[in-house]
């Protein structure tokens, strides 16, 4: 075995290396975040903000058995596209939370998704789930980010977030579709992707 080589199996052990999985959110953790999201508006159901906040870290602790999550959140990143891991990109997260919980079919609350840093060639484009009060933008709700810290839910308020600047996913995608096709996408009022006439649907 040469130098080389040894060196890429250390490597590749070390990735393949196991950790311990994240826990499962705590009571006092559920409650906090209820109240926050309770806090969104007067309209906001506080069973609805119960629930939501309490199947927000519990999926997130059923993802990140399911992701095979043992490491931070790069190295993992590396693990999937290495083939190594199933899912756990952050755009896996950001779905199958939003799926989850739009199966709930809230009456006071909406989901949103946001994309961070996708103009920015020196940083890690991100995504995240959005939950907010009905009717209202994405920018009023809260980022709810179980990839940020390795399977643990981080939720920040969308505009109090230091970390990441937030824009929604669908413009962010037609500015994408723009660029990549040279033809004009059109977003709608309800931010519906149309182009060349066609609804295009992203992941």
């Amino acid at each position: 075995m040469t130098r080389r080589q040894m060196v890429q199996g250390l490597a590749l052990l070390a990735l393949a290396g196991c950790g311990a999985p994240p826990p499962p959110g705590q009571p006092d953790e559920v409650s906090r975040l209820a109240s926050a999201i309770a806090a969104l508006g007067p309209e906001v159901d506080r069973e609805e903000a119960q629930r939501a906040a309490r199947i927000s870290y519990a999926h997130t602790h059923r993802l990140a058995l399911q992701y095979q999550i043992t490491d931070p959140p790069i190295l993992h990143n590396t693990k999937v596209n290495m083939g190594l891991k199933p899912r756990g990109l952050c755009w896996h997260w950001a779905r199958d939370m939003e799926d989850r919980l739009k199966e709930e079919r809230f009456k006071t609350l909406d989901l949103h998704r946001a994309v961070a840093n996708a103009d920015n060639a020196f940083r890690l484009e991100h995504s995240t789930a959005v939950i907010s009060a009905r009717g209202a933008s994405y920018e009023d709700g809260i980022a709810l980010d179980p990839w940020r810290k390795g399977g643990r839910l981080t939720w920040v308020p969308v505009r109090e977030d230091k970390a990441y600047n937030w824009e929604p996913r669908n413009e962010v995608v037609a500015r994408a579709l723009e660029r990549k096709h040279g033809q004009i996408v059109t977003l709608t009022a309800d931010q519906r992707i149309l182009m060349g006439g066609v609804e295009f649907v992203p992941e």
